[in-house]
């Protein structure tokens, strides 16, 4: 049992090395179809601990051995508590050597880096070789990105909305590009955070910060009541408005806030969106509003609920499925976010969806596809109504807003098949020597 896989990343092993040493690596790399989120990183590859948990409050807790360390070579974690110890009995060996252009090594080769996992352990090679083969495209797509942004340097990033899906998953990626990332948060503030009260921002809240990225704000799910309704827009265009006054008052040179396509309709998320990007706007300060469209990610959001529906055969459909879905995939997003704060041309509107939408009824014959389940069923429309009511269901669900991003825009992920491969752990490994 166990598996034994190699890849080729198009960097040299001194990069890539690096890479796996920053802060966010690990979070990066751990599947989101898998039912394991990281809550505490280690901050050593030769002797560090990273913990995950895990459902019924279980905890992975993985040690790095410093008996496998070799400096820019290798590093090897095991799994150190009970019961995963001993059921288990996990030892993953991750090796670093150049490679030539072909992906075979060639000891002085230094343009490319060949990585070989080696996983000892009693879990069937077949529960691993989705997890491995999302490491493997993760890497390769995160460290080719890089080498698409202009060149910077380092940048300290205040982020709001750090620990939701967004802001967990940029984080980690600001952390790998070699960036300092200072959580705000509302409640107590740990290592790597600030204590933000989004009303009243202290002065010094920002000391030091060269760029914001503004993600926090009520969530909008939910019935559309006037309370909640009240909710989504205080919880955005006054802090905002009060964030980004503070920010050019404290020499921040790039302000990147949250917005959505939902500009381009004509309800009340519409009026939220123009009054939360007319908050962003002071001089002197480049602003940078990032209208999303649906984020698709197998750790949370729409896309696990679609999934669920469509394993027990109704598909995602929802009554005809006539209405355009404008969607982008989770990397997709954080690497649009990741550009506005690096690329100084990129200011104003930016329409974050990937370049092919599709109506829900396509959605929903893709995702059935994949899934290898029927889809007959549609989703009753009364179904949306019921839980979100007539105009919760109109702007949220059954959104019908159909929007492309600006021609020459890179993506990782252009067709919404290859994205729900990745994201629900569908895609094949690169390469293997087993």
């Amino acid at each position: 049992m166990g598996l034994t896989a190699s890849h080729t990343v198009s960097a040299p092993p001194a990069q890539v090395w690096q890479w796996h040493s920053r802060p966010g690596a690990v979070v990066r790399l751990t599947p989101p179809f898998l039912p394991m989120t990281v809550t505490s990183q280690a901050s050593s590859l030769a002797d560090g601990t990273t913990t995950f948990a895990l459902p019924a409050r279980q905890r992975w807790v993985a040690q790095h051995d410093p008996s496998g360390y070799i400096e820019g070579r290798q590093f090897v974690d095991v799994v150190v508590n009970e019961p995963f110890r001993t059921t288990t009995a996990w030892r993953h060996t991750h090796e670093f050597a150049p490679a030539g252009p072909s992906g075979d090594a060639a000891g002085s080769a230094e343009s490319a880096t060949l990585i070989t996992d080696r996983i000892d352990t009693r879990v069937p090679a077949r529960i691993l070789r989705a997890a491995v083969a999302y490491r493997q495209n993760q890497l390769i797509n995160d460290i080719d990105f890089l080498s698409q942004l202009p060149d910077s340097t380092p940048l300290t990033v205040a982020v709001t909305g750090a620990r939701g899906l967004v802001g967990t998953a940029l984080c980690a990626q600001l952390g790998t590009a070699g960036h300092t990332v200072i959580r705000l948060v509302r409640g107590d503030a740990g290592l790597g955070e600030r204590h933000w009260n989004p009303e009243h921002p202290a002065s010094d809240l920002l000391h030091g910060v060269d760029a914001v990225v503004h993600l926090a704000g009520e969530p909008i799910f939910g019935r559309f009541t006037e309370e909640k309704k009240q909710r989504i827009l205080d919880s955005r265009v006054g802090p905002t408005a009060a964030l980004a006054r503070l920010a050019a008052d404290s020499g921040v040179a790039t302000f990147v806030s949250a917005s959505a396509i939902g500009i381009y309709d004509d309800g009340f998320l519409a009026q939220v969106c123009r009054q939360w990007e007319a908050a962003t706007h002071v001089d002197a300060m480049r602003t940078v509003n990032i209208r999303t469209g649906l984020a698709l990610s197998g750790a949370g959001g729409l896309l696990p609920v679609l999934r669920a529906s469509a394993s027990v055969g109704l598909g995602a459909r929802i009554g005809n499925g006539d209405f355009w879905m404008s969607w982008i995939s989770l990397d997709d997003l954080t690497d649009t976010y990741l550009r506005a704060l690096i690329d100084p041309t990129v200011e104003g509107a930016v329409d974050a969806t990937a370049p092919n939408p599709v109506t829900n009824a396509e959605f929903s014959r893709i995702l059935a596809g994949l899934l290898r389940r029927p889809a007959p069923l549609p989703i009753p429309a009364l179904g949306p109504k019921l839980l979100l009511g007539t105009e919760g269901a109109r702007e949220l669900a059954m959104a019908d807003i159909k929007v492309t991003p600006a021609p020459g825009t890179r993506f990782r992920y252009p067709h919404l098949t290859e994205a729900l491969e990745h994201e629900l752990g569908l895609e094949a490994r690169v390469e293997s020597d087993e």
